[in-house]
């Protein structure tokens, strides 16, 4: 038993579709209000964060600034005195006092410079955990500077530089930086290198004072690039005072890579910046690199005097990130922060849910209220659905409601009365043009059989004879048509044609059985085909007002010899398969029915034996598929070819063969003209 189909209520589906509408509505504004706060709280976020990564970076630049000119200010007092190696230790001891972020400071002199002194001198004072200042001449075989590689790049650099962090060698967990200068005799000759060390730790201290925010920054992946511990926060400035937002971090690297400065510890020296970015899929974050170390601010556009670009983010997790960066003036370090996406689209997305829990109040006001009201305007078109189904059933006299209303379902209700008026009238005119169309069917299925009835259709025609084997087909494109073939013997002589009358249907059909009984009637009493072709010319010009025309080719084969005599009207020319595949030459002659007296050439060929004539209408070679390919002539000589290479074919072999491939390549298109063909195998009767 079919299953009833569950019915739907008119006025829940319109609610429904008012509702969706609705939706897309609010949704869009939704939307478009969320990208808009979105960008706004970018911009804004991008110019505090940017200010306070400045203030970071001033902090450092002024440590730096202190420790270099510090330093610098004793190389006078230095120089002055470099003739008095025990002073040195004073000196050094002077430089770490006045400045609290100085750790130690040392200088080292070239070998054997002071030979009183030893090979190695480097008067030494450090700064201990307690804050007292210890004095210390280093430099011995086991501590030789004078082979280390800060020490001969020092001397043969002639201007002051920030080293390249390290550890002392006892040691390890104070990462350093040097503020290296060369120190000279009065001769102008490097003697020695001034060094003053300064701990990293204080850059963890500065660098958690400013944070930034910019659109401009590179979405990286956490987890895949830097190694983010959020468990601790940092201070920072934003008219947007969430306390999550402390787990932005900074990091510093040199211009090699190398972090100076980290969140975490481990990655300060012993980590470098390409290394992990080569272990993400993505190359933005390579280029970040190269950006920093070259010295570049990442941001293009400028805003109210704060430089911002947003960048176009990539499909990325939860934790993806925008990292910014900055130069620290006077040395080849850069600045970078980096701070969580969901940080910046927090706000944005507050909105947005603002947005859908309106959205979904609206919806749920709109689908109780809507559905009430139309299921009320609607009713009337429930009962008109009930007059309907009596109407569907067959009874188009059934009562149809009453509408009080003037408005449209009113009119549908007089429409549907002037249908049933119509339909009534309609079904009575319908069984009149049933009745009429089924006599029309009658009569050209009578007139097919009539047109089939005239051809030849007893194959093979001639059992008894050797020498000659023949077989035709004709398909027409509709219930009756054009096309036309016809042969018999007389007087061992062979008379056959084949033709093709313009146009399809019962036109061309009455001219095919007028141009076939012309041809039995004039060739019984001429034997020469261009006068039998003459004689049918002028018979169908006389009286052809419609100016149908067709195509003959005709001829008269001895039997006896294999002397064949032809003539063609304007037709395809027929193939001659014997030792090859070639077709034969016909004159240009006129077809039928376009000019009396028009003089038809006679042709003649000797057929060998055996030999194969195979005549075919334009239905065959002009046959077109669905994409309007022709199937062309080209494939008919390439298909007997073919079968020839097999052996000399049958008639009927070729016809059926040709017949079954031109359907193939034409597939599901539809037969656009009759397709004839005939096919004429002769052999001598002594076999030569």
């Amino acid at each position: 038993m079919k299953k009833k189909n569950k019915r739907r209520s008119f006025a829940r589906r319109l609610t429904r579709w008012i509702a969706i509408t609705q939706f897309i509505v609010m949704a869009l504004a939704s939307y478009f209000i969320y990208s808009f706060s979105k960008g706004f709280v970018t911009v804004e976020e991008a110019s505090l964060y940017m200010s306070s990564l400045s203030t970071a970076n001033a902090n450092v630049e002024r440590v730096l600034t202190e420790v270099s000119v510090g330093t610098l200010n004793h190389i006078g007092e230095i120089e002055e005195n470099i003739g008095n190696p025990d002073k040195m230790a004073s000196i050094m001891e002077k430089i770490v006092a006045k400045n609290s972020y100085i750790r130690s400071c040392g200088i080292s002199f070239i070998a054997d410079y002071y030979p009183q002194k030893g090979h190695w001198f480097c008067p030494y004072a450090v700064r201990d955990e307690n804050e007292k200042i210890e004095k210390r001449i280093i430099g011995d075989a086991n501590n030789n500077y004078l082979q280390a590689e800060w020490f001969t790049e020092a001397l043969k650099t002639d201007s002051s530089y920030w080293s390249k962090p390290f550890f002392e060698r006892n040691d390890t967990t104070t990462p350093l930086v040097s503020f290296m200068t060369p120190i000279r005799d009065k001769q102008k000759k490097t003697v020695a290198v001034l060094g003053a060390d300064l701990s990293l730790d204080w850059i963890g201290e500065i660098t958690s004072k400013g944070l930034f925010l910019d659109e401009d920054s590179v979405n990286i992946r956490l987890s895949d690039n830097i190694d983010m511990d959020f468990d601790s926060g940092f201070g920072y400035t934003s008219f947007i005072n969430l306390d999550w937002r402390s787990i932005t971090k900074k990091f510093i690297i040199d211009n090699d890579g190398t972090f100076i400065a980290h969140s975490n510890k481990d990655y300060i020296i012993h980590k470098n910046y390409f290394d992990l970015a080569k272990e993400t899929p993505d190359t933005i974050d390579d280029q970040v690199g190269k950006n920093m170390v070259a010295g570049k601010t990442g941001a293009y556009y400028k805003k109210n005097g704060l430089v911002v670009k947003p960048l176009k983010f990539f499909d990325s997790d939860f934790w993806s990130v925008y990292i910014f960066y900055e130069p620290i003036e006077n040395t080849n370090w850069s600045m970078a922060t980096v701070v969580p996406r969901y940080m910046i689209d927090m706000f944005g997305i507050f909105i947005g849910v603002v947005m859908l829990i309106l959205i979904g109040i609206a919806m749920l006001v709109t689908r109780i209220a809507g559905r009430y009201i139309i299921k009320r305007a609607t009713k009337p078109l429930k009962q008109l659905a009930v007059s309907a189904n009596e109407v569907a059933k067959g009874n188009f006299d059934a009562s149809l409601p009453i509408i009080k209303h003037n408005d449209e379902i009113h009119l549908l209700r007089d429409s549907f009365e002037g249908m049933q008026h119509s339909l009534s009238a309609y079904i009575e005119e319908l069984k009149l043009t049933t009745a009429s169309k089924a006599a029309i069917e009658n009569e050209l299925k009578v007139a097919h059989d009539i047109q089939m009835s005239m051809l030849p259709k007893k194959f093979p025609p001639y059992p008894e004879r050797h020498d000659i084997d023949i077989y035709g087909m004709l398909t027409p494109a509709k219930d009756v048509g054009g096309d036309l073939f016809d042969f018999y013997i007389h007087n061992e002589k062979l008379f056959f044609c084949i033709g093709d009358v313009s146009g399809k249907g019962v036109p061309a059909s009455l001219l095919m059985a007028v141009t076939r009984s012309l041809f039995r009637n004039i060739s019984a009493h001429i034997e020469e085909p261009d006068k039998i072709v003459s004689a049918l010319n002028n018979a169908i010009v006389e009286g052809n007002d419609t100016n149908m025309f067709v195509t003959l080719f005709m001829g008269v084969l001895d039997l006896t010899n294999g002397q064949l005599n032809y003539c063609n009207a304007g037709h395809n020319a027929p193939m001659l398969i014997d030792q090859g595949i070639s077709l034969m030459p016909c004159n240009p002659n006129l077809p039928l029915g376009i000019m009396q007296d028009w003089e038809y050439t006679l042709q003649k060929v000797e057929l060998k034996s055996p030999t194969t004539l195979f005549l075919y209408t334009d239905g065959l070679n002009e046959a077109e598929n669905i994409h309007h390919d022709q199937f062309g002539t080209e494939r008919v000589i390439q298909l007997a070819e073919e079968m020839f290479a097999k052996g000399t074919p049958h008639p009927i072999a070729i016809v059926e063969q040709m017949a079954e491939t031109v359907h193939s390549f034409v597939g599901n298109a539809e037969q656009s003209d009759d397709l004839t063909m005939l096919a004429i195998n002769y052999i001598k009767a002594n076999g030569k």
